[in-house]
């Protein structure tokens, strides 16, 4: 599991850390790091064309350092100053290991191999300083390779918002831990490939992070699995409500998805049962209303049902966790959900998540994190916010880490996607999963379903996201 934390967190670790080292100890652990990662992209240090990116910060320090070693090593390093003040022990390492100051920045931008990123780190805010504005464009037009040290400078560490220019790295080499943002869109997008260089601060951190994001072996853990005991009804049955004369298709993505997730039956309630019956013949299918439908351990309500909305709040009367998708999130009474006995999972996209609260859907996209985790504490539910990273919050006033999915393609970005994801979630829920848990396990099969639909880089439609979930399923097993 990849583990983020919030940079008042790091900084307090970090000030421990010091505390226990000699001056200057844990910035030459960051530049040793760091200077390991560049030489690894150059392939070939002596010789190389270095530019550095100097801020005033201790980011700064790091890349004049790292400079240094690599000017040891026989690469050409030049440092550009764009802060009001330079860190005087890096920049005489860097000028004692033969590197130099350049005295135009653009010039030797233009023949660079490697850029360094220590304008702004963690500390910073509101994109980059109008000054550094054209030597970044410069660096990201040139044809070297771009590092960013710790963070992408311009980007919010916490957030992951980018209220300004931001340098958009191909790689970022971050120490002792992740930064909330290098997980989060749109500042994941500026990060690049992200390696994690140890430094020590690990023992100095909470056991509890912020941010967690899942990987196969989490993943694994999570799944259910029936055993010799185990029948239909033990294994779970989600019900399905969704789908409407309009949008049957709605009815047959939430119930393959359910299909794939686990549970032992599928009772579907909607006016879609023709359309499912007819793919789906081992679905269970009943008339309506769900309270009359029979015993189900969750209830999956929302995806397609057009105006037909009363049925959401029958559901949300029962005492099984519910999953309210699409339609669904219209009619929600945030006091309504808060008083329910059994967990409610909500799975909006950033529209749907913009109407629950109130605010557009620009402010969503360009927040998540702070926009998932209000949208919990407002309604007093899981949220699961659909997006190019997915996020899982819980209503728990930030006691659990919110999940980030790392496993999301540009491709599910079809029609249809989502009801699968609500279907497979519901599933997991009926299986017995804590809504938080089915939310994650349930967003990252569906995010590596899709990779493995994409066989041959064409498109793929939400039918095929369904049917590769069995191969997914078998992935995160395999390699669990």
């Amino acid at each position: 599991m990849r583990t983020a934390y919030s940079v008042q967190t790091v900084r307090a670790a970090e000030t421990e850390l010091m505390a226990r080292l000699p001056q200057g100890a844990l910035m030459q652990r960051a530049a040793a790091g760091l200077a390991a990662a560049c030489a690894d992209l150059l392939g070939r240090v002596y010789g190389a064309r270095v530019v550095l990116l100097v801020g005033s910060g201790d980011n700064g320090g790091d890349a004049l350092y790292a400079g240094a070693r690599l000017a040891r090593r026989g690469a050409g390093v030049w440092a550009v100053p764009l802060g009001a003040r330079i860190h005087e022990g890096g920049l005489a390492a860097l000028l004692g290991a033969g590197g130099q100051v350049a005295d135009d920045p653009f010039e030797v931008l233009a023949g660079a191999e490697l850029v360094l990123d220590g304008i702004t780190g963690i500390g910073g805010h509101g994109g980059l300083r109008p000054d550094a504005v054209p030597v970044a464009r410069a660096a990201r037009g040139s044809n070297a390779v771009v590092v960013a040290v710790d963070l992408p400078s311009g980007v919010e560490a916490d957030s992951g918002e980018v209220r300004g220019e931001a340098l958009r790295a191909d790689a970022t080499v971050t120490f002792g831990t992740y930064k909330q943002g290098l997980l989060i869109d749109p500042a994941k997008e500026y990060a690049g490939t992200v390696r994690l260089v140890g430094i020590g601060l690990e023992a100095h951190l909470p056991s509890v992070p912020d941010i967690e994001a899942l990987q196969h072996a989490d993943v694994a853990q999570l799944l259910p699995m029936p055993t010799g005991e185990s029948d239909k009804y033990r294994r779970g049955v989600v019900g399905v409500v969704a789908g409407s004369a309009r949008y049957p298709g709605a009815a047959v993505l939430a119930v393959a998805g359910a299909l794939r997730g686990g549970a032992g039956a599928v009772r579907y309630v909607g006016h879609a049962a023709e359309a499912v019956i007819a793919r789906f013949p081992e679905a269970l299918v009943h008339g309506g209303p769900p309270s009359k439908a029979g015993r189900v351990q969750a209830w999956v309500v929302g995806p397609g049902l057009g105006e037909d909305l009363d049925v959401v709040q029958d559901v949300l009367d029962s005492d099984v966790p519910v999953l309210v998708d699409a339609d669904g999130l219209r009619p929600l009474d945030p006091s309504a959900l808060r008083d329910r006995a059994a967990p409610t999972l909500l799975t909006p996209h950033a529209g749907e998540a913009a109407a629950l609260l109130g605010m557009p859907r620009e402010e969503v996209e360009s927040a998540r994190l702070a926009s998932v985790r209000e949208l919990a504490a407002r309604y007093g539910a899981t949220v699961l916010l659909k997006g190019s990273t997915t996020l899982v919050a819980a209503p728990d006033e930030g006691r659990s880490p919110v999940r980030v999915n790392p496993m999301g393609t540009p491709w599910l970005a079809t029609a249809g996607s989502g009801d699968v994801l609500s279907g497979l979630a519901g599933s997991l829920l009926a299986a017995g999963l804590e809504a938080r848990d089915a939310g994650s396990v349930a967003a990252y099969l569906h995010g590596l379903a899709a990779r493995h639909a994409l066989t041959d880089g064409a498109p793929i439609t939400a039918y095929e996201v369904a049917g590769a979930l069995r191969s997914a399923w078998r992935d995160v097993r395999e390699s669990g």
